[in-house]
């Protein structure tokens, strides 16, 4: 009987496929960086010149610039990936596979800013999966939790099924753990609850009387800005919730509103969209909301209090009634049964962003010539659009597009 110990998770070899996988980032990314040194001199005088001649540096080309960045940020971490992988040093290729994640995803935002959302993404999200796929395999501290743990994890998943505390976190690190499955339905439920407490509070004080859809996704009663506000609340939060009230205020104000500021830029500078604005607020009518002034109306004092005073009811309050919400969900059905939700939001996301894309060209006055195209203006016209996103205009000389 054989009883030598498992090889540390450290030590163990990378897979010939994924060292093939590192080779071809190593070259890429190196052959890129030998174009971009042979051609980033002349481009820095031209940008230097035309800077000169005009003085005018519109935002399409300060997020050009932005982007030219990352792709150099980008290709300097290919290379450093694959001659880890080529080394196997597990755990530094998963610290650049995690960094180049965030890389990923800020150049895919940027993208999406100057070109819009179509088929120019296939790439970019094909690279960025794959980077997730290793980050997630091939990190040893993951590998040996999984090792340690895969035995204990039906035992103690069953046993804290029927004792109600399946999800609390264990020990010091806060009210939840922050996995996957936690944060994947305080997502969802914060999108339902924030979109009821919107119509509400439009329908009572903005206009009363009168109903209007603030659903920012085309199928459900989803607003996803409060569920990613939620999800961003509970990881900001999760290990101060017995902390003062007040911290727990301030620092949910600052979150919500910078948040909120931040997804109407994008909105703005990617689709031309407005979908709120807080231009013209005052602070009782006596003053400018200088938050609103600071923030070009994306987000206002009061705005930054009402997401306070959620994060603080969402922490002290929420969180329990949450648990108990995802108790409900068998413990052996958990994992597929979100998966699958999971999924169904993934694909109604990808098809609010084409449906806006197309919205938006439609606007331009370019005429759908493709499939994809033409399948939205049939289904997702723009007497649809304006309906379903009552709330929001297009107007595509806001946007960076290039």
């Amino acid at each position: 009987m054989n009883t030598e110990a498992p090889a540390p998770a450290e030590s163990r070899k990378i897979s010939v496929i994924l060292k093939l996988y590192g080779v071809y980032c190593l070259v890429t990314a190196a052959a890129v960086l030998v174009i971009m040194a042979l051609i980033m001199v002349p481009l820095i005088q031209y940008g230097t010149q035309l800077f000169r001649e005009s003085h005018d540096v519109t935002l399409t080309m300060s997020l050009a610039v932005l982007q030219l960045v990352m792709f150099v940020v980008g290709a300097v971490g290919y290379v450093a990936f694959g001659v880890l992988m080529l080394r196997n040093r597990r755990r530094h290729v998963a610290q650049i596979a995690y960094g180049l994640i965030a890389v990923n995803i800020v150049s895919g935002l940027l993208e999406i800013m100057l070109n819009g959302f179509g088929d120019n993404l296939i790439y970019d999200g094909v690279r960025l999966l794959i980077l997730i796929v290793i980050a997630s395999t091939i990190d040893p501290t993951l590998i040996s939790e999984r090792q340690l743990q895969r035995k204990l994890r039906d035992m103690e998943t069953e046993e804290a099924a029927e004792a109600g505390t399946l999800g609390r976190a264990k020990g010091d690190r806060g009210f939840i753990e922050l996995d996957f499955f936690n944060l994947f339905w305080v997502f969802v439920v914060c999108c339902v609850l924030g979109l009821v407490i919107e119509t509400i509070y439009h329908m009572v004080i903005v206009d009363p009387g009168v109903y209007q859809d603030r659903a920012g996704l085309l199928y459900g009663p989803f607003s996803p800005i409060y569920g990613f506000g939620a999800v961003l609340m509970t990881v900001a939060l999760n290990r101060f919730y017995k902390a003062n009230p007040v911290i727990i205020f301030l620092v949910s104000a600052v979150i919500g509103g910078l948040f909120e500021a931040a997804t109407a830029w994008f909105m703005q500078v990617g689709f031309g969209a407005e979908a709120w604005s807080y231009s013209g607020s005052t602070i009782f009518g006596l003053f400018p909301d200088p938050i609103a002034v600071l923030f070009g109306g994306r987000t206002s004092t009061l705005f930054m209090c009402m997401w306070g005073v959620l994060g603080l009811a969402w922490i002290k309050v929420c969180l329990p009634w949450l648990l108990k919400l995802i108790n409900l969900i068998p413990w052996q059905a958990r994992y597929s049964f979100t998966a699958l939700c999971a999924a169904l939001m993934l694909v109604n996301g990808i098809m609010t962003l084409q449906a806006l894309e197309c919205w938006y060209q439609r606007e331009s006055g370019i005429a759908p010539s493709s499939p994809v195209e033409q399948f939205y203006a049939e289904h997702y016209d723009d007497a649809y659009m304006e309906h379903r996103f009552q709330s929001m205009t297009i107007t595509p000389g806001d946007s960076a597009r290039a």
